[in-house]
């Protein structure tokens, strides 16, 4: 048996020192339940009690040495395989990358972010709201109740008689103002929905950002006076601002604003028709009974509001003419900014 014990060794280490050695078929040939070590094991029944302690022995120290070779091989074919990978797989890093195409901010994004960074500037926070909203917070407490003229203008997109499609930004001040108490400053930027047809000045989706002061002692020259630096700040220092008389049911006093061309200086051009003046925003101070609905004493606390469309801005700014380039995802428009 001992020559046996030999000759499995030596085929063993034999058999795995071949360049094409299948390590795990070697190992199950001699060491699995059927290998050709356990057979010999088998069969130490048979030995007499002197022999069985020698050969146990000897048995051993073959299948140490034969899981040591397997174990070993095994390391060097993992070597090489990693090694040919490495080789295969190898990039010259000095050839020139291949440029991956990178977007940009679109102008509204851009636009929106401006005006947020002025706005916070001067103190105000963004609050943001739902898009589907109450008849109640887009209208009624605005005081627009049902039948109002007001609503022709802001006509939306109902989802049942009650749940509607938000018209303006202005249900975020109503919110706001029913959960925070006096002092508040906060500007509403987001998405409304109007049922226009699409033409170059209209579409039935734009964006807003309405700005909305609450506090003791607010004045329309405190709105004035706002309306002036946020002017400034976007379209230059020498910026001038107008301020016309308007009805908005839900600020009284009211005003369309406008400010002062910043391509012609006020002299009149084709940007602003020749009138040297450009429409803006409108603004006004928050109508008593807008106060009221809140919860706020309007006999205490007074506030003004104002709201821009973000498309009118973008148009301003930029020279734009017809909006639907701002949504038809033209890369050849897109890509001027």
């Amino acid at each position: 048996m001992k020559e046996k014990l030999a000759s499995i060794k030596q085929a063993a280490l034999a058999a795995l020192a071949s360049p094409e050695a299948d390590v795990e078929e070697l190992r199950i040939r001699f060491l699995g339940k059927k290998g050709e070590l356990t057979a010999v094991l088998r069969g130490m029944g048979a030995l007499s009690a002197e022999e069985r302690p020698v050969i146990g022995q000897l048995a051993n120290e073959v299948r140490a040495e034969i899981e040591q070779a397997i174990s070993a091989r095994m390391a060097e074919q993992k070597a090489a395989a990693a090694e040919a990978r490495l080789k295969a797989e190898r990039l010259d890093v000095t050839m020139p990358g291949k440029a991956s195409p990178v977007g940009h901010i679109h102008p509204l994004t851009r636009v929106q972010r401006e005006l947020e960074d002025i706005f916070i500037g001067m103190g105000f926070r963004i609050v943001e709201g739902p898009e589907v909203e109450y008849d109640y917070y887009n209208f009624q407490a605005l005081n627009i109740p049902e039948n109002h003229p007001a609503r022709d203008t802001q006509d939306t997109f109902y989802i049942t008689d009650n749940i509607l499609l938000r018209s303006q930004t202005s249900p975020v001040q109503v919110r706001a103002m029913e959960k925070i108490q006096p002092p508040i400053r906060i500007i509403s930027p987001g998405r409304v929905y109007r049922s226009d047809a699409v033409d170059a000045t209209h579409s039935p989706l734009f964006h807003q950002l309405e700005g909305l002061v609450v506090d003791k002692g607010i004045t329309m020259g405190d709105l004035k006076g706002m309306l002036e630096t946020f002017a400034k700040r976007l379209f230059g220092e020498q910026t001038a601002l107008r301020l016309r008389p308007h009805h908005f049911p839900f600020t009284e006093p009211s005003a369309e604003v406008d400010v002062s061309c910043f391509v012609c200086g006020g002299k009149g051009c084709r940007l602003c028709k020749g009138e040297g003046w450009i429409e803006i925003l409108g603004a006004g101070m928050v109508h008593p009974f807008v106060l009221s609905n809140c919860g706020i004493d309007p006999e205490v606390y007074s506030g003004f509001a104002f709201g821009l469309g973000i498309e009118r801005i973008v148009m301003t700014k930029y020279g734009i003419d017809d909006m639907r380039h701002l949504y038809e995802n033209d890369v050849r428009f897109l890509e001027q900014f």
